[in-house]
């Protein structure tokens, strides 16, 4: 009961935020709690670090990655393009962004594409003229597809970054086998998305109120750097896969790189026209004291017997065959994931996972179930992911509000069926494939 009544406490501040106080400092009261409290020791800080420390600066990197060519105008650059892509025809605009939300979200994390494409978005539908029902569709497509589609590699999530580490999955191996089931995804996501919001889309929009793409390249050189380095920074994550490079060293090795560009550092910044700075003070530096603080809370909770429970269940789903372990497995990952957020959700499940006694391929179906259930699942609440938080609060800023009911209305009808899909797909896909 101690070790629930500091995770509810903690989940309460971390949701709430009271008087600005950021979600590492609140993770990292409750932890220093079940420190004192005996829930857990000084050795589980250790443990808990070992999990989660490459996955943490993994994404603190690709967020500065992302904010340095988004101040150089890259996503503003490629939303301009879609946008003249659909030609004026409202019925293929709206594809064209759940696409490029995908993309995003595959090589810049989900949080990228929910945090910079969403500003983007709104913008273009404002100079479009697009009424509020139809500007509405666009965000909550963006907002969606961003976790929905955050499934093909591992730097996709923060989750899927934990999951691999701790089970130690290759980057080859983890896309072999995710990258189908996302197009999976990525279907059902506009196939929902389009019976859900299709009416509300314009038949035709003006391209000719669109500004010239170019225009919005702020930074020739790091826009120019962009694809280059998304190629070499993918080929390292295959190269060095085998060779137990930690993912941190290579993305953290981009990052710089790409502050060394943008910062003209070698000309002593003469000539930089993105902020380096800013993008410093902008990375979620909070989510490196968030990933120790609330992992070693739910480490507790595991402590306590809530990792007993979830073995159980595990393993009475094993018994039911493939079909039935791996979407019983993604589903009550999903709702764990929901009311408890996603990222305790991972630990608990990576936990559950490894203690439980499973055959090979019923334990590989699990984990990949779980890690569809935390990418997924979240989107049934507001709370389930701190990237839906921040998307809200983003979408606030912009004049657009969303209250909790009508969110969740919208999150209970789209995200059953595209989980379900994904879930099968996953189901079909991964027998066929040699043994990891």
């Amino acid at each position: 009961m101690v070790a629930l009544a500091i995770f509810i406490a903690t989940l309460i501040l971390v949701i709430w935020q009271p008087r600005g106080l950021g979600i590492g400092w609140s993770a990292l009261g409750g932890a220093l709690v079940a420190l004192a409290t005996g829930v857990v020791g000084l050795t589980d800080v250790g443990v808990v670090w070992a999990i989660v420390w490459d996955a943490t600066f993994t994404f603190v990197a690709l967020i500065i990655i992302s904010l340095l060519l988004d101040e150089a105008g890259f996503f503003a650059w490629a939303a301009l393009h879609v946008a003249r892509w659909g030609n004026g025809r409202g019925h293929l605009l709206f594809p064209l962004v759940v696409v490029l939300g995908a993309f995003i979200a595959a090589f810049f994390a989900n949080d990228g594409a929910a945090l910079l494409l969403t500003p983007i978005v709104i913008a273009i539908l404002l100079r479009l003229d697009f009424s509020p029902p139809a500007a509405l569709a666009f965000i909550i497509a963006t907002g969606f597809v961003a976790d929905t589609t955050s499934l093909p590699l591992v730097i996709s999530n923060l989750v899927n970054i934990v999951t691999a580490n701790y089970f130690g999955i290759g980057f080859d191996r983890y896309a072999q086998v995710m990258v189908p089931v996302n197009l999976v995804s990525l279907a059902a996501t506009l196939g929902v998305l389009w019976i859900a919001f299709g009416r509300r889309i314009p038949a035709r929009y003006s391209v000719e109120k669109l500004e010239a793409p170019h225009a919005a390249v702020k930074d020739p050189l790091v826009f120019k750097a962009a694809f280059p380095l998304l190629a070499l920074l993918m080929a390292a994550y295959f190269v060095t896969a085998p060779l137990g490079v930690p993912i941190a060293l290579v993305t953290g090795a981009a990052a710089l790189s790409l502050m060394v560009l943008a910062g003209r550092w070698w000309r002593g910044g003469q000539g930089a026209s993105v902020s380096v700075t800013h993008a410093l003070r902008g990375a979620p530096w909070q989510i490196v004291l968030f990933s120790l603080g609330m992992y070693l809370v739910v480490y507790g909770l595991g402590n306590a017997g809530l990792t007993d429970y979830g073995v159980q269940a595990l393993e009475w789903l094993a018994l039911q065959g493939h079909l039935v372990a791996t979407i019983g497995t993604g589903f009550l990952v999903a709702l764990v994931a929901s009311v408890m957020n996603n990222l305790p959700s991972t630990l608990v499940a990576a936990l559950a996972i490894d203690q439980a006694e499973l055959p090979g391929l019923t334990q590989e179906l699990m984990i990949y179930a779980s890690v569809i259930g935390n990418d997924l699942g979240p989107k049934f609440t507001p709370i389930g992911s701190l990237a839906t938080l921040l998307w809200l609060h983003v979408l606030a800023g912009k004049g657009y509000r969303i209250g909790w009911g009508q969110y969740m209305k919208v999150g209970l009808l789209i995200t059953p069926p595209v989980l379900l899909a994904t879930l099968l797909a996953l189901a079909l896909w991964l027998p066929r494939l040699p043994a990891g």
